[in-house]
Formats: C-alpha cells, structure tokens, sequence
C-alpha cells in the first residue's frame, strides 16, 4: 500500500482586504474579548467567499475555505481551476511560505518548491552558488549537491552562464535553472506553480518528461499546477478542482476532473458576458465587449462551418486616445491546446487611432477548423507591448461539419482539428 506523504484536513485560509499586516488594533481587542469569554473569533466566520466575479462585502476573505485531499508516494496530481481559486495560496502553504488561519497539514519528507520565476534565489549570487544554497535550503550536504551538479547544469542549458549572477538572466533561464535544480536535488515532494509557461515549447516538454521520470522511477510525489489541461492529463494520475477557494471536484482520475472543469467552471464563465468577466488583465484602456461571428452576408450566425467564409467581430470600448492597438483572437480545444491565432501583429495591420466605441473584424476565406467544441481567448495590446485586455476562455464555440475540401467528405476532431489547403502532384 502506498505511504501517504501528504495529508490536508480542513484547511482554511484568510486574508484581510487591503492590507498587509494580521489587522487592525481595534480588531485584536474584539478578538482578545471573544476569546476571554469563550467565543469564536469574529473574524474566522465564513462569510466572504473568495469569488472574483462578485464585489467584496466584508473586511476579509477566505482564500481557502475547507480543503480536504491526500497525496501517496510516487502520485503525479494535478491542481486545476480559473485565476483566483486558490491553487497559488495551497501551494505557498504547502511550501511554507506562509501558514493556514486554521487546519492541518502532515507532510512526510522534504519538499523542493518552484512556485514563481526568483522563488528560491538571491539575485546577487551566481547560478552555481544558488544550486548550492538551494541544496542546503534543502537539508543536502556539499557532497550529495556536488554529486548532482554536473547533471542539474546540463539540464537546464545553462551552462555558459553559470557562473554569472542570476540577476542578468532572462526569465527562461531563470526558470530552466530553478527547475533544473528543484527536480534534480534529493526532496520527496515536488511542487510545480505555473511558471512552466515562461520557458519555450522545448523546455517545457523537457520539463513534463521529468516530471513523470521523478515520478515513475524514482518515486517522488509531484503537485502540478497548470492551465494547460493537455499537459495535466498527459502527466497527471490524478487531478482535483478548486473554485473560489473550495474543492469544487474531489481528487480523481485526471480526466474526469479535466471533464468536470471544461463542462461547469469553463462553461460558467464563458457564458458571462465581456463586460462582467472580473478575470480578465489589462490596463483597462480599451476593453472588449462581445465577439459575434458573421455569414459572407453580414448575417450573424450561432454556428460557423467548417470550410466556409466567416467574419470575425470583436467589439470594444476605449476610455483613452490610442495611437496604435494590435488585436488578437486564439481558438483553442478544450484541453488548452492551441489550433490557431489571429493576429493584426502578425499581418503587420494594427490599427491606427481608433474610435471610442467599435468593432474590429477578421475575415477568414475558409474556416479552418472541423466540427467539434473549441474555446476563444481575446487579446489587445498597444505598441510598446502594456497590455490593454486579455481574456482567456472569452466563449465557447461549436463548429459544424463542412465539406472544407470540396470532396463531399467531412473531418472531424477524432482524425484532424486544424484543416490546410493543399494538394498533391
């Protein structure tokens, strides 16, 4: 029977609104107060739930209300839900980074952290001297961190600055280094935030590999944050679903939790409309308001088909004078796989001072994907690159069958997502 390394039992974390410190004096009395009379603390009532498409009604929040799971030896699982549902404040407690309001917490062993890009690092210090203090940090001796070096430094590709303070590396090398070392160094639990997504395609591929030999051959534990559902069921035995602070699907097979995830907390917020979307980023300059796909007609439509001319219109509100908006559309699968994107940067056709209110509209002569269930993301930016809005899983769309090639043959998403023109001599 497998040894359960990690044990969670009615976790809870809080935080106060706008501050930094544990409170206010005022509130430290009323609680010395309950307390000397043998009440609760007045201000661990579960009352504000950490939901972000609601305005704040109370002083303090629960980041994490009630969380209950086990981890055994050798477990790949995976840690998945929309920004704001409290995978990053999990895992910092798990790391120790900081502490529960109230629960428990049994960890079995050493854990080996890489939460976000510098976790771990002191800029000052070269990257040979950080895989050091990484390793004592650790509880590791020179020798069992000298055994590994060679091994960590060839694995993160970094090799020609190795001895360069890690202050002047670029955030892929610092992330490949502190990777590198994290999986590399003799820890029982390895704990992964999303910082993954900084590296190249290559890197990242490299990095889920190891992930699943730690765990296979050496069997280590891995915690995996992602919103890379591809990735999560590739490497992933098991995954659970967090909202708004609570466990909305219990520890699982990895895709039955990605299924959950995709049907109720994807299908909940692409249902919202743009102007109520609380999850997007941005500066708020310009913001987008709705997306509606057009008929070669001008007739706007639920459904596009495979193969057949649409039209693309993104509707927006600007609050400032722009002198230059790139725009971009991505359709994705539900599993987070990129399909295809569509640029204004990429044709070199940004768009030169906009009006106030409006609509940018693509066109695409055929539409390239087969029949089938994709997710839209929204993206503006201006031309020194500050972001204006950017919402991921803006909508969902159903694509029906079309004959793309003229054949009378139709493709769905079991053979061929993304279609091509093409032919053959």
């Amino acid at each position: 029977m497998a040894r359960t390394v990690i044990e969670i039992e009615n976790l809870y974390k809080q935080y106060k609104l706008g501050a930094v410190s544990t409170g206010t004096i005022s509130h430290d009395l009323n609680r010395w107060w309950h307390r000397l009379r043998g009440k609760d603390d007045p201000y661990q009532k579960i009352t504000g739930i950490n939901d972000r498409t609601q305005k704040a009604t109370g002083e303090y929040v629960w980041a994490l209300n009630d969380i209950n799971f086990a981890v055994n030896e050798g477990e790949v699982l995976g840690i998945i839900g929309k920004n704001g549902a409290g995978k990053s404040t999990l895992l910092k407690i798990l790391s120790k980074v900081t502490g529960p309001t109230k629960g428990r917490i049994k960890i079995n062993g050493r854990i080996a952290s890489l939460l976000e890009v510098g976790t771990g690092f002191h800029p000052e210090l070269s990257g040979r001297e950080n895989v050091f203090l990484n390793g004592a940090i650790l509880g590791m001796n020179k020798a069992e961190i000298k055994r590994k070096f060679d091994e960590i430094v060839d694995f993160s590709g970094v090799d020609k600055y190795i001895d360069t303070p890690v202050k002047r590396y670029s955030s892929g090398m610092y992330v490949r280094l502190a990777f590198a070392v994290a999986a590399h160094l003799e820890c029982e639990t390895l704990i992964i935030d999303e910082v993954l997504a900084v590296g190249d395609s290559d890197f990242q591929k490299k990095c889920l590999g190891k992930m699943k030999q730690v765990s296979s051959s050496e069997g280590r534990t891995v915690l995996f944050v992602s919103h890379n559902m591809a990735a999560v069921e590739n490497i992933c035995s098991h995954a659970l679903v967090l909202k708004n602070g609570t466990v909305a699907f219990d520890k699982g097979p990895a895709k039955s939790a990605i299924q959950f995830y995709n049907q109720s907390v994807v299908g909940e917020l692409v249902n919202t409309q743009f102007i109520d979307r609380k999850d997007r980023a941005g500066n708020g300059h310009l913001i987008f308001t709705g997306l509606e796909f057009l008929d070669e007609n001008n007739h706007i439509i639920d459904q596009p088909f495979c193969g057949v001319k649409i039209k693309i219109r993104l509707h927006y509100q600007c609050k400032v004078k722009l002198r230059t908006v790139s725009v971009a559309i991505g359709f994705n699968s539900l599993s987070g796989e990129n399909k295809f994107i569509v640029s204004t940067e990429l044709l070199d056709k940004d768009y030169k001072n906009i009006d106030t209110d409006g609509f940018f509209e693509c066109v695409i002569d055929k539409f390239p994907l087969s029949a089938g269930r994709y997710l839209i993301n929204v993206f503006s930016k201006t031309e020194g690159g500050e972001i204006l809005d950017w919402i991921q899983e803006a909508l969902s769309i159903d694509v029906e069958n079309g004959d793309f090639y003229n054949t009378g043959k139709s493709i769905t998403t079991n053979h061929q997502s993304v279609l091509i023109e093409h032919y053959w001599k």
